[in-house]
Formats: structure tokens, C-alpha cells, sequence
């Protein structure tokens, strides 16, 4: 390249410098929407400018569902036969309908009607239970405003951009929201998103400082703003906005913004506006529709029947090949089975045509080497194991409340079949839940509920001595037996914690302390001291 092809592509570059070499101006700390994709007008609390077009929205009602009471028929009748055995039978049944068959057609189409029959069923159970969870989730209440300072209760489904709502703590936020403020002076609230992006570490939001006086139900009374940002998109972290309030504007930032699905945490309530509904959402965005899926064993059983369906046409093949050359030479010295019209499939004079005749019907009469009923019975032991998982008391989850939910049985056996696990952490991969169970205070230890890698080496410490025991002298024994008792004492004393209700992170338990005891230490101003920090520092890890 010339040097003049070289300073013509440097000229901008020094123009550009020169511009942000220049002192800021105010109107750079708000963002510009003037290019495509930043057309989303947002007015605050002011209900009838989103019921007309082109400020009307979608509606915050969603599905999950993968078929509609139009949609159903014809998409799961392509499911089905998108399996190498329906689709075979499928041709069997049209061709039985020919003179060719060598049996009724009803004995082809009956169990091919049944088969399909069957396993369309089980799509609609299962999308049905879809279609329950999603009314279940559209018909939650959250407090909207619903003017003159007053709050009313509103499903989520009904809820329109624009809406001032106030969620209370440990409630899913119903669509994505714009944080004005919380019950924190600060603005700032607590989010746990373990269902967009699977962290368990609290995520903080901050309200705008302008907006943190509206703490209150009646403050809305005569609340009104505008809000431009960014349209509908699926990105998490990400959002760009202006907030137009009392003639000055702001900008906005991922810190106030509160996404659809995620939980309030250690915040007794916050008051917000939504932004996106539904679909629009950031966490809908990135849903995907439901896609038809085929576990590793279906995929190994259409092999097995393409192998299946070669043997067939081996053996049929062979067997037109041998019929055509008997119809040739010895049909005619068989004068007594001699068809009358020349055009029959077994005439003498055509053996080829006689050959494919019977190459279609011996495909059909041995048709049955391929198991049409293998499907059934595996569709019916998938909807009995998800049923058994649904009730397997051992995927309670105590903490929420919430059983094993299997939304689609057709991966049953995939569950557990972990090829390659991929994790940025550097360190030991956990559940990330901090559990208090001792402490030292003032010099003095507390607690007396022993840890899991306690109890994990006083296991191994007694199956040591019961091996040591069968050597050692008896004096010996009687000591392996103390330390065994202790054991047992230290066993029964969590045994006893799990009788208690449990408290999420707290485990503690010493009789110095608990009852009001602590009042009895010799340092009690000290304890007090310790647990009241304790408290305030637990809301970073809970």
C-alpha cells in the first residue's frame, strides 16, 4: 500500500482524537436512541397511553406449551412419523390396501392407528401438564398500582408496560422491571437469579437516587416519568435507557434493572416499573420453543431397524427371485393353476411383473419382523418412570417446597449420562451455601454440632478400630469403645439438630448460648456484640 493510502486512512483516526481530546459536555452522559433499535417508549403509571397502537405492547401472558388445539394434529402426527418403524408400517398399511396384501388391511392399519394413537396421547399429556404449569405461573398476584396512592392485587398475565408494582421478598418478579426503591434508604435490594444463569451468590441492585423517595404506596398518587431504552433483546447484562423524570433525565444501567424470573432476597419489598412483558422479556428471549427430542435410544433403535428392515428385503428379495423363476418354467406344466386374464400378476408369459408382485407381498408378509409394538412398550415405561419421578420422595426439595417436576419423558434415560463437564471455577465445585456451626468468641469456642468432614473421620476413625479390635489387647478395646460412644454421642446430637425446623444457613447449637444463657458468660457484651454483626454480615451470603 502507498503512503497516500496510508494517510487517507489515518485522517479520520486523527479527527477522532482530536474529538476526544475536548472537554465532555452534559449531554453526553445521556444516551442517544436517534439510530434503530432504541424505539421502545416506556410512560410511567399512566395506563391508557399503552392501550393504543404504537405504544401497545405485548401482553405479559406466556406459553410454554408445544402444540395449540389447531397446531396439535398435524405437527404430532409429523413427530411421529419421523420414526423409521411408523413410517415403514405407514407404506404397509397403504399398500394393504391393494390386491397385493396377503392378509385384511384392518390387520395392518389397526395397530399402526394404535401406536401413533398412543404415543400422540402422551404428547398431549404432556403438553397439557405445560399448559397447567404456565396458567399456574400467569395467574401469580403481585401488588400493582392501581391509583390514588392505593394498591390492588393484579394476575401477572394482566399486568401492561407501564405498571407500578410492588414485590415483596421472596416473590419472582413478574416481568422486567425498572427499580425505583426498596425498603433500604440506600435503594438497594437483593436478587437471586439461580433461574436465568444457575449463580447462588446474591446479585445487588440500586434504585436512582431521584426515585428513592417513592418508598411508599402514597407516593404514587401523582408519580408519572417516561422511560426510552433499548427494544426487546436476550441479552442478560446488558441494558440502555433513559429516565425522564420531573423535566430532567437519566441514565440508566443494568444495576436497576430487575429481570423477569428472578427472586427478591433480604429485602422486605421494592417498588418498580415494568419494562418488558411476556415474551419480550430478557429470560422469554432467550427461551427457545420446545424441540422434538430423541434420546440415545431411540436413535439406536432406528439403526437396529434399518439393520432389520435390510435382513427383510434380503429375504423378500430372494423369495421373488425364486417365485419368478418357478412361475416361468414350471407354471406352465401346471395347466390346472393357470390364471385366465393375461394381465394377472402370475402369468407365465410375465415373470418379471410376477417377481415385483410378490416382492411386495412378501414384504408385507414378513413384515412383522420389525417390532411395531417395541414403541409402545417403551412409551409406556417412559410415562410410568416419570411418574415414579414425580413421586420420588428423595427429590423433594424441603427448603421450597417443591417436588421433581418431569415436564417431558422422553430423555428418562438420560438423566445422569454426563460426558464432559465444562466449569470456569478454580476452585472445588459446591453447592456455594455457607452453614454456621461454630464459632470462637473472646477466646471461648462454641458449638458443639459437629461438620460433615468431622462426622466423615470419626466414621472412619471407628471402622479403624473395629478392624484394630480383633488384634489388640482388651484394655485396648475398651478405649476403642469410648471413642466409639462418642461417636455415637456426636450422631445423636445431629439427629437431634434435624428434629428442630430447619433455619437456612444456621446450625449452630450450644446450650451457653441458646435460652438467653449467653446473659451467664463471663463475656456477654462481647457475644452480643459478635452476633448482632454476624446477623448484618449473613445478608451477603444468604
Amino acid at each position: 500500500m502507498t503512503r497516500g493510502g496510508i494517510r487517507a486512512r489515518l485522517r479520520p483516526s486523527n479527527l477522532y482524537t482530536f474529538t476526544c481530546l475536548r472537554p465532555r459536555s452534559a449531554e453526553e452522559g445521556v444516551h442517544s436512541f436517534e439510530g434503530p433499535g432504541y424505539t421502545r417508549l416506556v410512560h410511567c403509571n399512566q395506563p391508557l397511553m399503552h392501550k393504543k397502537k404504537p405504544f401497545k405492547y405485548r401482553s405479559n401472558y406466556v406459553s410454554t406449551t408445544k402444540y395449540n388445539v389447531l397446531t396439535f394434529l398435524p405437527k404430532a402426527l409429523y413427530e411421529q412419523f419421523h420414526r423409521v418403524a411408523n413410517l415403514y408400517f405407514l407404506g404397509a398399511a397403504i399398500v394393504s390396501l391393494s390386491p397385493l396384501s396377503p392378509f385384511s388391511a384392518v390387520s395392518m392399519i389397526a395397530p399402526l392407528v394404535f401406536v401413533v394413537g398412543l404415543s400422540m396421547a402422551k404428547e398431549a399429556l404432556e403438553d397439557w401438564r405445560r399448559f397447567m404449569q404456565d396458567i399456574k405461573v400467569n395467574n401469580r398476584k403481585v401488588k400493582f398500582h392501581k391509583g390514588e396512592g392505593v394498591f390492588g392485587n393484579k394476575s401477572w398475565k394482566k399486568l401492561r408496560v407501564g405498571d407500578v408494582v410492588k414485590v415483596k421478598k421472596d416473590q419472582f418478579f413478574p416481568a422486567d422491571l425498572l427499580l425505583l426503591s426498596s425498603s433500604y434508604e440506600d435503594g438497594i435490594c437483593y436478587v437471586e437469579t439461580m433461574n436465568l444463569d444457575g449463580e447462588t451468590n446474591l446479585k445487588v441492585k440500586r434504585a436512582l437516587e431521584v426515585t428513592l423517595p417513592l418508598n411508599e404506596d402514597v407516593a404514587f398518587k401523582n408519580f408519572t416519568g417516561t422511560v426510552k431504552c433499548e427494544d426487546p433483546n436476550p441479552s442478560l447484562y446488558t441494558f440502555i435507557g433513559n429516565f425522564e423524570y420531573n423535566d430532567e433525565v437519566y441514565a440508566l444501567d443494568p444495576s436497576q434493572i430487575l429481570l423477569r424470573d428472578s427472586k427478591l432476597r433480604n429485602t422486605a419489598f421494592v417498588y418498580g416499573i415494568v419494562i418488558f412483558t411476556g415474551h419480550d422479556s430478557k429470560v422469554m428471549q432467550n427461551a427457545t420453543k420446545t424441540p422434538s427430542k430423541r434420546s440415545k435410544i431411540e436413535r439406536k433403535m432406528d439403526y437396529i431397524i434399518y439393520v432389520l428392515f435390510s435382513i427383510l428385503l434380503v429375504i423378500s428379495f430372494i423369495s421373488s427371485i425364486g417365485f419368478a423363476v418357478k412361475t416361468k418354467f414350471k407354471m406352465p406344466h401346471w395347466w390346472y393353476l393357470q390364471p385366465k386374464n393375461t394381465d394377472d400378476y402370475y402369468n407365465p408369459s410375465e415373470p418379471v411383473l410376477s417377481g415385483v408382485a410378490h416382492l411386495i407381498t412378501a414384504l408385507m408378509l414378513y413384515g412383522y419382523l420389525i417390532p411395531i409394538s417395541l414403541y409402545v412398550s417403551i412409551e409406556v415405561v417412559k410415562v410410568l418412570q416419570a411418574t415414579f419421578i414425580n413421586k420420588d420422595i428423595q427429590m423433594y426439595d424441603e427448603e421450597n417446597g417443591n417436588p421433581a417436576q418431569a415436564q417431558t419423558s422422553n430423555l428418562n434415560e438420560e438423566l445422569g449420562q454426563v460426558d464432559t463437564i465444562l466449569s470456569d471455577k478454580t476452585g472445588t465445585l459446591t453447592c456455594n451455601q455457607m452453614d454456621f456451626l461454630k464459632c470462637s468468641i473472646a477466646g471461648t469456642a462454641y458449638g458443639v454440632c459437629p461438620s460433615e468432614v468431622e462426622l466423615a473421620a470419626a466414621q472412619q476413625m471407628a471402622t479403624d478400630l473395629e478392624d484394630q479390635d480383633r488384634e489388640r489387647s482388651t484394655g485396648f478395646r475398651e478405649k476403642g469403645k469410648q471413642q466409639e460412644n462418642e461417636l455415637e454421642s456426636v450422631v445423636i446430637s445431629k439427629d437431634e439438630m434435624a428434629l428442630k425446623p430447619p433455619i437456612k444457613g444456621f446450625s449452630f447449637e450450644d446450650s451457653r448460648l441458646m435460652d438467653g444463657n449467653w446473659l451467664n458468660e463471663p463475656n456477654a457484651d462481647v457475644i452480643m456484640l459478635f452476633f448482632s454483626n454476624t446477623s448484618n454480615l449473613s445478608h451477603c451470603y444468604t
